[in-house]
């Protein structure tokens, strides 16, 4: 049985993508280990078909927070068995860099995104400059590695002359049944981060007739909780904050609308491919997205979504109501993703994941 170890710097409750490799690697035979981080307020682990392995920290944020659990990190997989490692973006790269040199074992590379070109980094001179080191160093060096979407894989073997499959974000397909909706509230799940619109979703919804729903948190989450204050909106925009998977996807498929906009403010956001997009689509939710050029292939084979390429609150919020008040509209793209998510599925997506890890030993 051959021993995977994969890592990641959240504390593994929350990361559906993860959770749906290794549980697929796992049930394909393979001996798996994913590890995250501990922090102050994670929840117990949820029971998975591989080990989880939470590592302790002193530095809670900060450059230290960084340099301390890589090193963690480093430290434990040296004295860890392991056929292959695979580190799940730039993050924490290095500890599985120089362990694979030291052990002499396969390496990979799962890019989630374009990780210098999220705006905390790319918009933060001396954070970039560190990141876009640390990328030049390592990634030409993990010639074997998968990203979520053609373009991020093209935009890699531009950098840097690797070839990466591509295992997109798209979720298990379950049976499912639209259940009655007695509210039409809007939802908004994922990463509540810097890039993600809410400097004008917020204030949209004082213009729409429904309450807006927030399940998630990171670093633009205090200055969302101020824009609420400020447009007297703490009736209608909802802080879930991060929501187990199992109930996440309840609300999900409550949910009336969804949402998907990031600002066009650099590579990672323009060539996105979030996993709520596809989470939306499988709970038979329409949605508005940005017409980006991943998201607009996409609804232009299977129409599941309301596209827009403005942002500003106003058209923000003429485009929910239309999918609040338009009922003809509406029905068609609920029927539409009731057959996209008959194509796009994680049973789809693991026969390339384990087609690809089959080919690395």
């Amino acid at each position: 049985m051959k021993k995977l170890v994969f890592a990641v710097t959240n504390d593994l409750n929350y990361d559906q993508r993860m959770i749906r490799i290794c549980t697929s690697l796992a049930e394909a035979g393979y001996a798996i280990t994913l590890i995250g981080r501990r922090w102050s307020a994670s929840p117990a682990l949820v029971p998975r078909p591989f080990q989880q392995k939470r590592l302790s920290c002193f530095f809670r944020t900060g450059k230290l927070s960084y340099v301390e659990y890589n090193l963690r990190l480093f430290f434990y997989l040296l004295f860890k068995k392991a056929d292959a490692v695979c580190a799940i973006d730039l993050d924490t790269i290095l500890p599985f860099y120089f362990i694979s040199k030291l052990k002499r074992i396969p390496r990979v590379y799962d890019a989630h995104e374009l990780f210098c070109e999220m705006k905390e980094v790319v918009t933060r001179p001396r954070v970039y400059k560190m990141w876009k080191w640390i990328e030049r160093f390592t990634v030409p060096h993990f010639t074997k590695g998968y990203t979520v979407n053609d373009a991020i894989a093209a935009e890699f073997y531009r950098m840097y002359q690797v070839s990466y499959e591509v295992v997109r974000n798209v979720p298990v397909l379950h049976p499912i049944t639209i259940p009655d909706k007695p509210e039409k509230y809007i939802l908004y799940q994922g990463a509540v981060n810097e890039g993600r619109s809410f400097e004008t979703l917020i204030p949209a919804m004082k213009y729409v007739n429904a309450r807006l729903v927030i399940c998630g948190d990171g670093n633009f989450m205090q200055t969302a909780r101020q824009l609420v204050k400020e447009h007297g909106l703490t009736d209608k925009v909802i802080f879930k904050g991060r929501i187990l998977p199992a109930a996440l996807r309840e609300y999900t498929r409550q949910a009336w609308v969804g949402v998907t906009l990031f600002e066009n403010n650099g590579m990672n956001n323009y060539h996105s491919l979030g996993n709520r997009f596809f989470d939306y689509i499988h709970a038979a939710l329409p949605q508005l997205c940005v017409d980006y050029p991943a998201y607009k292939e996409i609804n232009n084979k299977y129409n599941i979504a309301v596209l827009t390429s403005d942002l500003r609150s106003e058209s923000l919020a003429g485009r929910l109501n239309e999918l609040l008040n338009n009922k003809n509209l509406y029905y068609q793209l609920q029927q539409n993703c009731l057959q996209a998510r008959e194509a796009i599925n994680w049973q789809q997506e693991e026969k390339k994941l384990l087609a690809f890890y089959k080919n690395i030993f």
